[in-house]
């Protein structure tokens, strides 16, 4: 059967049917965000309720509400074993409590951690309809999902219409999969946030320091969609990140970026991960430019090391004065997780006049916290460590901690503190030696 039209008929299958092979201690991954299929997370929650598949061991990162209601409902946390290498806002509180485990990684390692450290048993995604070659695309997700897909024992698609097909390395044949199932849910607008005066600030800073032609990797929120704003009436900017946000579509759209100066796939707009919304399905369904590729090259530090120019922007917590920062873990419990921040501030500083930033606000709760603290707090994680820290921003201003001796890194951090702790932070670094 060589025509893949009948090998999709062959392979169509209602949810419950598809999910039927999966045994019990069977490691499944599923798919995230644009790729959570909707319809076999239900089925499998069904199975596991009713006491035929128990226990299971399931690996889900940055979960949604409808995770948290099928497959990770508290009723069926006995018998699930929920890993992550991630924690968003909706399972925070799960792993706070045991109910999720946390895998140290970043991103780059995540496909070969889950492949071939683990193994996975069955992989489970949503995909956009078949192309006439028999191929589905992963669409907005690709990041682990797809090497596990390639990878399984047994891989199972949901098929989602609303879902784009995206060029790159993003696609796995009809032949491929064990099961295929119809289940179509559009992607949701976005919601827009209203941006502080730090966050002006912060981004006024960034922007100022992109240069011409630069490469940017740029992630999801109110400072970097900023920082995209500030950039719109530059020309000839490229893409190559983690996450597609909708600044850097807008970008797109607005002509300021083209990737013509590329030195790694020009003209190109690459990336493994991008937000299932309505604004983000529509533009990669109408430019085959973008390009999405697995994170285990995307993120790769000698991958993105190839683009001249390259400009990292991440987001962290807080830093000390020894220049380690903690993007993380707060208040004593894994709060999110490593992500691709490493990947991309050892890949940008090594490439030929990279730069990597690392923002935050200078306080937290309404001013009285300092988020530069003399040193990070017991128990604490360092995200980024100090020997690759490069350049930290706050409302306050930039510092460049490379070149600096430990003394010179304390002045230049506390100039970036608010005022009202300056000279408490100053005395602190004295009694540490550092000055």
């Amino acid at each position: 059967m060589s025509d893949p039209r009948e090998i999709y008929r062959s392979k169509l299958a209602d949810a419950d049917a598809a999910v039927a092979a999966i045994r019990p201690n069977d490691f499944v991954v599923l798919g995230m965000w644009a790729a959570e299929p909707l319809a076999l997370t239900w089925a499998l929650a069904n199975r596991v309720r009713d006491g035929g598949l128990s226990p299971i061991r399931l690996y889900a990162m940055a979960t949604t509400d409808a995770l948290l209601d099928s497959i990770l409902a508290p009723d069926l946390a006995d018998a699930v074993h929920h890993l992550t290498t991630f924690i968003g806002t909706q399972d925070r509180r799960f792993a706070q409590v045991g109910l999720s485990q946390y895998l140290p990684a970043h991103l780059h390692q995540v496909p070969r951690l889950l492949t071939e450290v683990i193994g996975v048993d069955a992989a489970l995604a949503s995909v956009a309809p078949m192309d006439d070659e028999g191929f589905f695309s992963l669409g907005p997700a690709n990041d682990f999902i797809l090497t596990a897909l390639r990878r399984a024992g047994r891989a199972i698609v949901e098929v989602n219409s609303f879902t784009p097909r995206v060029g790159g390395d993003s696609r796995i044949h009809v032949s491929d999969v064990a099961a295929v199932v119809e289940c179509d849910n559009p992607y949701p607008p976005s919601a827009p946030a209203v941006p502080s005066a730090q966050d002006d600030a912060i981004a006024d800073a960034i922007a100022g320091r992109v240069p011409e032609h630069a490469t940017l990797q740029i992630g999801v929120g109110i400072v970097p969609d900023l920082v995209c704003d500030r950039l719109s009436g530059r020309r000839d900017l490229g893409i190559h990140t983690e996450m597609l946000s909708e600044g850097l579509v807008r970008l797109v759209r607005a002509g300021a970026v083209t990737g013509a100066h590329k030195t790694l796939h020009p003209g190109k707009h690459v990336f493994t991960l991008a937000p299932g919304t309505e604004t983000i399905a529509e533009a990669l369904a109408s430019n085959p430019d973008y390009e999405s590729y697995p994170s285990s090259y995307t993120n790769h530090p000698s991958t993105i090391a190839k683009n001249e120019r390259m400009v990292s922007v991440n987001a962290i917590l807080e830093i000390d004065l020894l220049g380690q920062a903690n993007a993380e873990f707060l208040a004593g419990h894994q709060y999110s997780g490593s992500g691709g921040q490493l990947d991309f501030v050892r890949g940008a500083y090594d490439a030929p006049g990279g730069q990597s930033f690392l923002a935050f606000h200078a306080t937290a709760r309404d001013g009285s916290v300092s988020r530069i603290v003399p040193r990070l707090p017991e128990g604490s994680m360092v995200t980024t460590p100090r020997n690759d820290t490069h350049l930290v921003v706050t409302e306050f201003g930039v510092a460049d901690l490379k070149g600096k001796t430990m003394g010179e890194r304390a002045e230049a951090l506390i100039a970036l503190a608010d005022p009202r702790f300056r000279e408490e932070l100053r005395r602190t670094a004295g009694d540490m030696g550092l000055f």
